[in-house]
């Protein structure tokens, strides 16, 4: 997209400000399908550091989350996904979901919801 959606800018506003996490969301970006739960930026960057410590081969990158975001009044550019997947034929990888960013300007669709998987 060219111009970010500015329905989707205002949902990831919505979050921002409301600090919720239980706004869940299906996006298309490059083809890809992306599934879960928006974050505030604060709370995911929380939660990447956190995973990030916790790892003896990438604990020396947890500090580049721990940086605050730019607290400015501008719209958000990038959603921040949890508890997030993406979509590969009858599966979700990762299975437990996972942290994902990405840009506003990527999406080309979207929709309201996750999606999850059974076998029946």
């Amino acid at each position: 997209m060219s111009k970010p959606d500015e329905l989707l800018v205002d949902i990831a506003a919505r979050v921002e400000s409301a600090q919720s996490s239980r706004m869940s969301l299906t996006v298309v970006t490059h083809g890809a399908v992306i599934t879960g739960r928006l974050a505030p930026e604060s709370v995911w960057r929380k939660r990447v550091s956190e995973v990030l410590t916790d790892s003896a081969d990438l604990g020396v990158f947890s500090a580049a989350f721990d940086a605050p975001a730019e607290k400015e009044e501008v719209a958000p550019t990038h959603l921040h996904f949890h508890v997030a997947r993406i979509l590969q034929g009858t599966m979700g990888i990762p299975e437990t979901g996972g942290m994902y960013r990405v840009a506003i300007g990527d999406v080309s669709a979207w929709t309201v919801g996750d999606f999850s998987y059974s076998d029946h």
